[in-house]
């Protein structure tokens, strides 16, 4: 059985949104409202599963919708659950074209 993890490092989340660490770093400065990571004993941020859904609503508004980021931080601040459905449903559909494309490939 697959167990979640507490905490990812900055690399694994960078891995998973597709950017770079220095970007992920700056947005959670920007967005140090919303984002909140915790520090291991060297000073590294260790991120939750909340934050890392932040960081893809993050994502989502300002790579995807083309918003500034004060347009991004006042839309999360005002309708928050809108922008989390639209990332949940484009990351099931990331995964069903997944899936898709392996079983394709197995044809």
């Amino acid at each position: 059985m697959y167990m979640e993890k507490l905490y990812y490092t900055i690399g694994e989340v960078s891995r998973m949104l597709g950017e770079n660490t220095s970007l992920i770093r700056f947005w959670s400065n920007s967005f140090s409202k919303f984002v909140k990571p915790k520090r291991n004993a060297k000073g590294n941020r260790l991120y939750t599963r909340e934050d890392l859904d932040t960081l893809k609503q993050i994502h989502f508004l300002v790579k995807d919708q083309g918003m500034t980021l004060e347009g991004a931080a006042g839309r999360l601040a005002s309708d928050r659950r809108a922008v989390d459905a639209r990332v949940k449903t484009l990351d099931s559909l990331k995964e069903i074209r997944r899936q898709l494309t392996e079983v394709k490939k197995s044809l």
